[in-house]
């Protein structure tokens, strides 16, 4: 598995595949650089007018809800549309679900169009598949990731989406397989946008790799390596950031074989 995982990151090195994103205020630039460091190629357009030109063009499609109005529900669900179309992958990332009426509505209609991959912390991923009434504290999970299992495996079962529940442990969900990825460093929840990133880091990944359960586990077990690499040389979150773009790029087969922590079940 880990040489597995290894070839799928050289692969996106090689390929360099252009992502579209429409993703949130908050986290444009740190989305963008994430995806340069890994060689892949962001795309942030907004504009109604040309979204199914960029879909068209594009290798796959990140929707990220955080910043969510009624200009930009219109414009990702454009832009969903035309990616089914063109039979392209896309990610969902359904910040803050379950905080507000108006943003379960939205991603209730978003969900029904079969993403490719979900991801989200076990708070949002509990809400979006409306396992119980859980709290979400902003975009912050209130749950352990452990606690969305039964929740991803429903949202799996009901739409053929692969569902990564983002936490201490990272756990992928597809087709009654389960992936748990150990890696990362406590330090990396306190910069805003990294599980973003990782979000559109997935939205690299499943542009060239087939396989979407081994795309998003090599996507996520890149991301993870590379955080806790850089949390081990840093004074605080700021430098962190750096460092992990710094690791992202220049992670090396040896780092990734000797820092990676999967089990399956």
């Amino acid at each position: 598995m880990k040489e597995l995982l290894w070839q799928h990151i050289i692969n996106v090195r090689k390929q360099s595949p252009l992502v579209q994103n429409i993703t949130n205020y908050v986290v444009m630039n740190n989305t963008a650089n994430a995806l340069l460091a890994i060689g892949a190629s962001p795309i942030m357009a907004h504009a109604h007018s040309e979204i199914k030109q960029m879909i068209a063009i594009s290798e796959s499609l990140v929707v990220n809800i955080g910043t969510l109005d009624e200009y930009w529900e219109t414009l990702m669900v454009s832009a969903i549309n035309e990616a089914n179309n063109l039979h392209k992958p896309w990610v969902l990332d359904p910040v803050g679900a379950g905080a507000t009426l108006y943003r379960d509505e939205v991603l209730e209609k978003m969900v029904s169009l079969r993403p490719t991959v979900i991801r989200g912390n076990a708070s949002e991923i509990v809400a979006l598949a409306k396992c119980n009434k859980t709290h979400t504290k902003g975009v912050d999970s209130t749950l352990q990731s452990e606690a969305a299992i039964i929740a991803a495996k429903s949202l799996n079962q009901q739409y053929g989406s692969v569902v990564c529940i983002s936490g201490e442990t990272d756990i992928v969900c597809s087709d009654k397989k389960l992936l748990l990825l150990s890696n990362g460093d406590a330090m990396m929840t306190r910069v805003t946008g990294l599980g973003c990133s990782a979000t559109a880091v997935i939205g690299a990944f499943i542009a060239v790799i087939d396989n979407r359960l081994e795309a998003v586990a090599a996507a996520m077990a890149l991301f993870g390596i590379a955080g806790e690499i850089a949390a081990k040389n840093v004074m605080g979150p700021g430098s962190l950031q750096v460092q992990l773009l710094d690791k992202l790029y220049n992670i090396t087969e040896t780092e990734f074989y000797e820092s990676l922590k999967i089990t399956m079940q």
